[in-house]
């Protein structure tokens, strides 16, 4: 499959009012992850949503040695721009569950930045695929160190720790009512997650809710 081909296929897809259908990007997305992942990243600038979703989707669904493949993220990271796209990059990068240590590392690459989506493409990582008894301090740990003062910054965290409340309460609860460098936005946010999770019981719930004023 060459440029010429994907481009004609994109060009055929079905729109909506929002453009083309999610799942058409998902087929096509198997498509060329199984032809040629590198396709989109070798050959466009990205300069649509779409063509940004589509390439989210497509290196979740691509396999091949874990290096290059963290190196197609790292490529790709600079057109992440919104959530949307942020999140099905993060959450569909599954072999994070295979090889978590290697992908761990890698992520943390970007803990220490100031831009928006680097920081929240850390907290969806997190949430996605180390919310577990081996990561589980360390991943409070790095939700506590970020930098948060953009919105979609501050929703990636609060809901990281939200996502981590539904199962890690008591570890939730300790972390929100003691000590922590989370800024009083990102704490309200967080507090806010948590009591519309339908993941979190009613009992934690009033417990977080207690907690609104610490900040």
């Amino acid at each position: 499959m060459n440029v010429e081909d994907i481009l004609q296929e994109l060009a055929q897809l079905p729109r909506t009012t929002f453009g083309i259908s999610i799942p058409e990007l998902r087929k096509t997305a198997r498509k060329i992850a199984r032809q040629n992942y590198l396709i989109l990243q070798d050959n466009t600038e990205f300069e649509t949503f779409e063509l940004r979703l589509l390439n989210a989707l497509v290196l979740g669904y691509a396999r091949d040695d874990l290096p290059n493949l963290l190196n197609c993220f790292k490529r790709f990271v600079p057109y992440v721009n919104d959530w949307a796209v942020c999140d099905t990059l993060c959450q569909g990068f599954t072999i994070a569950r295979r090889f978590s240590q290697q992908v761990w590392d890698f992520v943390m690459q970007y803990r220490n930045s100031r831009q928006e989506f680097e920081t929240r493409i850390v907290a969806v990582v997190l949430l996605s695929h180390y919310l577990n008894d081996e990561y589980i301090d360390r991943v409070l740990t790095v939700l506590d160190s970020l930098y948060t003062e953009k919105y979609y910054a501050q929703m990636g965290v609060a809901w990281a720790l939200a996502t981590l409340c539904a199962k890690y309460p008591e570890k939730c609860l300790e972390y929100l009512s003691g000590q922590n460098n989370l800024d009083a936005t990102t704490f309200k946010m967080t507090i806010r997650k948590i009591n519309e999770s339908f993941r979190v019981t009613p009992e934690i719930k009033q417990q977080v809710l207690r907690l609104r004023g610490l900040k």
